[in-house]
């Protein structure tokens, strides 16, 4: 099953912003995980994650299948994991 990494920090203002944002697409049926940038180095690593807030889709096996780097809206998001 796919999931959504969600990769943020806590001094980050837009991670601010699009926390409550990732927490209802959680509530929608999603899968997310939320990651820190500043202590989960090896997946910033393994996903090349330059700028934060990024998520990453991934698949069962931890297979990135997309990214986006920033805000969006709930609907942006579901419709970024079912596509």
């Amino acid at each position: 099953m796919n999931k959504l990494i969600y990769i943020s920090a806590k001094w980050c203002s837009p991670c601010k912003m699009f926390g409550p944002v990732m927490s209802e697409v959680a509530s929608s049926g999603i899968p997310v995980e939320k990651l820190d940038a500043d202590r989960d180095q090896n997946i910033v690593m393994k996903y090349g994650v330059r700028n934060i807030p990024t998520v990453v889709k991934v698949d069962a096996n931890g297979n990135a299948l997309g990214k986006f780097v920033g805000v969006k809206s709930k609907q942006e998001v579901i419709n970024f994991y079912n596509n």
